[in-house]
C-alpha cells in the first residue's frame, strides 16, 4: 500500500473511531482450468515443462495437500469467491448461478478499499456460456474482461462494461496475461491496493488446440503415464496429455511473464500471489477422464501462495479447501470476513501466530453427478475426506473407497471394510460426520439438492446450456 492511501485510511479510520491497517498487501490470484496436482516439475513430474511455476513454488508457501473439495469448475469458483461450501451456496452443478446477492471476497475487500478486478473465465451467471454479464452480477469486480465460458481457445471473447462482445486476439490466455500485464503497471503509480483475479481456460480440453510451439514439446510416445493407467487406455492417454502438457507450458511461460511485470513494476514484495485450479484431471488414471471423480487426479490441486514482504518460503501439510481461501485472503489482507464465510482462515498460521486451524482433513463431495459423470457411467452421490495420509469416500450405499495414500500414492488397493483397517475407518467416519455437519450436509441423493434449488437438468442430470 503506497503511503498516500496509508495516511488517508489512517485518517479514515481514525475519524469512525478504527483501528489502522497498515501495509495491506495487493493479491494477485491465478486459476488455471483443470490442472492437476501431479502435472508439474515441482511435484516430480518427469516430463511436463513449467520451469516458471517451479520456481514459484520455491519462493511460497506450498500447500502440499489442497483439494478442490466438489472438483468441477462452478462449485470451485463459488466456494472460492464466497467461503461456503456448495451445499450452502447452491452451485454444486455447472452453468447454474451464485446469487448476486453473495457476500463475496470482492465486495469484502472493496469495502475495505481495494480496486477490484477480473479477467477470464467467470463461469458463475447461470445465463448461457456466452451471454453479457451485467455489472451487478459481477460479484464485486469492476475492472472486467470476462467471458461466462468457452474452451475455444483461438476463436474467444469476452465483454467488458457494455453488450458489444470483443474478442482476444490468438490463443486466449496470452492475450489475458498480457492484459494483465498492462494492469498491473499502470498499478506502480496508483496509491489503492488491488484484487486482481486471471482465470484462464486451459489446459482444460480440447488438449490438441495450445500454439504449435508448445505441440511441438511433446511426444506422445515419450511420455511417461502415471502407474494407475491401464493398458486399454494407454494410447488415448499420450495422445491427451501431450496436448494437455502443451498448455500447461503456455501457462507457465505466461506466469513467468506476469512474475516479471510484478518485479519491473516495484510491486513484487507487497503483492500476494496465488496459483492454484479449481480441479485436476483423470487423464487415463484407473481408466477414467476429467473430474467429478474422488481420486486424487480429480481432486489434488496446486495451492501455492506467495508473499515475499511477509511469509517465508516453505511446504506445509495442512489440508486446505476451496473454501477457505477467502477467510484466509480476508486475514491476511486485514479484512472483516463476513459471518456467512464457512471456510477455515490460515493466516495466523502463515504468521506463525496460530496453530493450523484444520483437523486435517477436508471435505471432498459429488452432491449430484453429472455430464461426463453420469450414473451411467459410473457416477455417484459421494461424501469423503481427504487427509495428508488417507482418503475415505462413502456413497448412498455406504462406505465406498479407502486407500492409505502414503503407501498406496496410486490408489491400487481399495482397503475399505478390511478388518486391519477397521479402527482407522472408524476414526476416519467420524471425521466425515463432523465435517458433513459443520457443512449442515445431510447427504440426501443428489435428486433432493437439484429440486431444493430448483434447477432443470436433462437425463444425465446436467443444466442445458446455450453457447
Amino acid at each position: 500500500m503506497k503511503i498516500k492511501h496509508a495516511i488517508f485510511l489512517a485518517a479514515l479510520f481514525v475519524a469512525f473511531g478504527l483501528e489502522a491497517k497498515e501495509g495491506q498487501p495487493n493479491v494477485l490470484i491465478l486459476i488455471a482450468d483443470q490442472w492437476r496436482e501431479q502435472a508439474f516439475g515441482y511435484t516430480g513430474n518427469p516430463d511436463v515443462k513449467t520451469p516458471n511455476i517451479d520456481r514459484l513454488a520455491g519462493e511460497s508457501v506450498d500447500f502440499k495437500n489442497a483439494v478442490a473439495g466438489v472438483p468441477v469448475c462452478c462449485p470451485t469458483r463459488a466456494s472460492l469467491f464466497t467461503g461456503q461450501y456448495a451445499t450452502t451456496h447452491g452451485v454444486f452443478l455447472n452453468d447454474v448461478p451464485l446469487a448476486p446477492d453473495a457476500k463475496s471476497l470482492a465486495k469484502a475487500m472493496k469495502g475495505a478499499g481495494y480496486d477490484t478486478g477480473y479477467v477470464g473465465k467467470w463461469h458463475l451467471n447461470g445465463d448461457g456460456r456466452s451471454a453479457f454479464i451485467p455489472k451487478e452480477r459481477r460479484q464485486g469486480f469492476d475492472y472486467w474482461k470476462v467471458l461466462e465460458c468457452t474452451h475455444d481457445y483461438n476463436n474467444s471473447f469476452y465483454y467488458g462494461d457494455t453488450p458489444e462482445k470483443l474478442k482476444w486476439e490468438g490463443y486466449d490466455a496470452i492475450a489475458q496475461t498480457r492484459d494483465v500485464q498492462k494492469y498491473l503497471q499502470a498499478r506502480s503509480t496508483n496509491d489503492a491496493p488491488f484484487l486482481f483475479v486471471l482465470a484462464w481456460g486451459p489446459p482444460h480440453n480440447p488438449y490438441e488446440s495450445a500454439p504449435a510451439k508448445y505441440k511441438a514439446m511433446y511426444d506422445p510416445a515419450k511420455l511417461t503415464l502415471r502407474g494407475n493407467v491401464p493398458a486399454e487406455s494407454a494410447v488415448a492417454a499420450r495422445k491427451d496429455l501431450a496436448g494437455y502438457y502443451a498448455h500447461c507450458t503456455a501457462l507457465d511461460d505466461c506466469v513467468g511473464d506476469l512474475l516479471k511485470t510484478l518485479r519491473d513494476s516495484g510491486l513484487d514484495k507487497d503483492t500476494i500471489v496465488i496459483f492454484t485450479a479449481d480441479h485436476g484431471d483423470m487423464l487415463g488414471s484407473h481408466g477414467q477422464i476429467r473430474k467429478q471423480r474422488p481420486w486424487d487426479e480429480s481432486i489434488r490441486i496446486p495451492f501455492l501462495l506467495r508473499w515475499p514482504a511477509k511469509l517465508p518460503a516453505r511446504k506445509v501439510d495442512a489440508v486446505i479447501d476451496s473454501e477457505d481461501v477467502m477467510p484466509t485472503l480476508l486475514g491476511l489482507c486485514q479484512v472483516t470476513k463476513p459471518d456467512s464465510v464457512e471456510g477455515l482462515d490460515y493466516s495466523r498460521f502463515l504468521f506463525g501466530s496460530g496453530k493450523n486451524p484444520s483437523d486435517g482433513a477436508a471435505l471432498i463431495s459429488c452432491v449430484a453427478p453429472f455430464g461426463e459423470w453420469t450414473r451411467k457411467g459410473g457416477g455417484r452421490e459421494m461424501r469423503g475426506i481427504r487427509t495428508p495420509r488417507f482418503t475415505y469416500v462413502r456413497d448412498l450405499n455406504g462406505p465406498w473407497l479407502l486407500y492409505d495414500d502414503e503407501s498406496d500414492p496410486l490408489q491400487m488397493t481399495n482397503v475399505v471394510n478390511h478388518a486391519n483397517m477397521a479402527n482407522i475407518q472408524r476414526t476416519l467416519q467420524v471425521m466425515l460426520e463432523r465435517h458433513l455437519q459443520k457443512a449442515h450436509d445431510q447427504f440426501l441423493p443428489g435428486e433432493d439438492y437439484v429440486k431444493k434449488w430448483g434447477y432443470k437438468v436433462d437425463a444425465n442430470g446436467t443444466v442445458p446450456y446455450t453457447h
